[in-house]
Order: C-alpha cells, then sequence, then structure tokens
C-alpha cells in the first residue's frame, strides 16, 4: 500500500469521516517516499464537509519538515462533495454494498497538480461551496422532509412515505422553498435546477433502496442546526421576509421525531418535555427568539396544539 501511493497520480479515499485520522499516517508515509517531482492529486470521497482539507490536516501532522518541503507543489488535495444514497441494506456477503445508479462527483479543482490530470465524469469547479449547500439544501432537505412526515404517518421506508400523495407533496414543496435561495443567491440557473430537484424525488422513489425512516431521520439535533438542512434555508428565506411554511412545518415534525437507539432523538424528547418544543427549537438551532425564523416556528407550534 505504500508503494501504491508513493507511485499514484491519484489517490481517493471513501472510509468515512471519523476513519480519515487513522488512514493519515499509511498516506504520510507512502508521500514521504514520493520523489517531490511527480505530482499527486489526493481527494477525499467522504459524506463530510471539506473532508479532504480534514484529511489534509491530519496527513501533514506526519509529515516531517523536510518532507513538507520536498512535496511542495507536487501533492493537491482536492476537496469534493460526493452525492450517492448509500442505504443500510443487509447482505450476506459483508463485503457487497447496495447503491444507487445515480451519482455526482464534483471536485474543487483549485489545489489541482499537474497537467492533463485525468478523474473520469468528476464535474470540475472552482469553487464547491455552492455545490455543497445545492446538496444539503436539496436531497438532504428532501430526505429529511420525507422522514419525518413519514415517521408521524407511521411508515417505515422512504419509499412508504412517499407513496402517500401528500407527502410527497410536501417534499416537492420544500425543495421548491429551497430553490428559491440556490437559484437567487447562488446562481443555479432555474430550469435546470428544478429539473435536478425532480430527479432527486425519483431517487427517493427507487424501490431497491430499502431506505427506512428511522435512519435518515435519526440525529435531529445535528439536523436541526442553524447551518443544516432545513433551518439554513429557512432563516434565509425569513430573513427575506418570506415564510418558509413547509420547511417550518418540517422543522416541528423533527422536533417530535423519535428512533430506537438514537441518542440524539432520546435528547431531544427530554428537551421538549423539559422546556417546550419552542424553548427546545431554540437550544438545538442555536437562534435568537428574535430571529424571524423563530417567531413563524414558535406560530406554527401553537397553531398545532
Amino acid at each position: 500500500m505504500i508503494r501504491a501511493i508513493a507511485n499514484a497520480q491519484i489517490i481517493t479515499t471513501a472510509v468515512g469521516p471519523n476513519i480519515l485520522p487513522h488512514i493519515a499516517p499509511l498516506i504520510a508515509k507512502g508521500l514521504g517516499q514520493r520523489d517531490g517531482h511527480t505530482p499527486v492529486n489526493i481527494i477525499a470521497c467522504e459524506n463530510a464537509i471539506r473532508a479532504t482539507s480534514t484529511l489534509k490536516g491530519h496527513v501533514v501532522e506526519y509529515l516531517s519538515e523536510g518532507e513538507r518541503r520536498t512535496l511542495e507543489g507536487t501533492v493537491g488535495f482536492l476537496d469534493a462533495a460526493v452525492d450517492r444514497i448509500v442505504p443500510n441494506v443487509q447482505q450476506k456477503d459483508a463485503l457487497a454494498v447496495t447503491v444507487e445508479p445515480f451519482f455526482e462527483w464534483v471536485v474543487e479543482d483549485r489545489a489541482l497538480v499537474g497537467d492533463d490530470v485525468e478523474l473520469g465524469e468528476a464535474i470540475l469547479v472552482p469553487d464547491l461551496d455552492s455545490y455543497i449547500d445545492r446538496k444539503l439544501f436539496t436531497v438532504n432537505t428532501g430526505h429529511a422532509v420525507a422522514a419525518y412526515a413519514g415517521f408521524h404517518a407511521g411508515k417505515e421506508r422512504i419509499l412508504d412515505a412517499l407513496q402517500v400523495e401528500a407527502i410527497e407533496a410536501n417534499v416537492r414543496a420544500a425543495l421548491h422553498e429551497t430553490a428559491q435561495v440556490l437559484v437567487k443567491d447562488y446562481g443555479f440557473e432555474k430550469e435546470a435546477h428544478m429539473q435536478y430537484v425532480e430527479r432527486i424525488i425519483e431517487r427517493f422513489k427507487n424501490p431497491f433502496l430499502e431506505d427506512t425512516v428511522a435512519r435518515v431521520g435519526r440525529g435531529p439535533i445535528r439536523k436541526l442546526g442553524s447551518d443544516d438542512r432545513l433551518v439554513k434555508p429557512a432563516r434565509v428565506l425569513a430573513e427575506k421576509g418570506e415564510v418558509p411554511h413547509q420547511l417550518i412545518a418540517s422543522i416541528c415534525q423533527a422536533l417530535f421525531f423519535r428512533a430506537e437507539g438514537d441518542a440524539e432523538s432520546e435528547e431531544l424528547e427530554q428537551l421538549v418535555q423539559q422546556y417546550g418544543a419552542y424553548e427546545a427549537f431554540l437550544h438545538v438551532s442555536g437562534l435568537d427568539g428574535e430571529h424571524p425564523l423563530a417567531a413563524l416556528v414558535r406560530e406554527r407550534l401553537e397553531q398545532e396544539k
């Protein structure tokens, strides 16, 4: 493995964000054996924002000052956004993984080193941030809306939830709200983005994925964070004086989501029981009570009492 790293032109990972610190020493050993002239690009293909930058921080810790100077300008650490649903499907073969046919790999090329680098079907962009939020506000938001609505409708799978006409309409409404942010603030072309929205909804309805409401909805405290899939687009719209009705409805549903064995949903349940749903929302979202979205969420919660 070290020899392969020492001679590679492209190095990618797909091990999970939490494993990156553990593979950093191995990558550093391989890089330390390179000649300092042949370029290599490293891309962490993980479900985490700017995972390659995270990996770089760990790798650098294991390089000597001399190795860092030798490799300067010949090693590129390229951040990327990967999009492919990998449901928790049980397999007889421990190495078998079920994935959907759709995939998207967006790579930020400003740190790219070397000429004529081949990255297959990767989409090279100068700035990854807009694509990170496009995925967050479309794939992640839509999945969360389906999960929280599905939970309250007593559905086990995302597929079952989306067979309910009203829930599919809710997902589409939420993604039309997030589209306002992506088109106006990020510059995505409206027609192309709405086609992307419909493609995402069809992905969720793939009968072979067997994705569960519990898996997609787990971790509601993180998913109700101010910079995450539901609250971030909702607060951006609220700050502009608009009312994102569906995002607000999904936020309120998320406050009452429960999944067995999910520590965050258990903690959230305790917060709601102790302080009430509105105060629990302020706590997990980090929003001030004076924020316009906070007022809209409080109004919605009072209507549902």
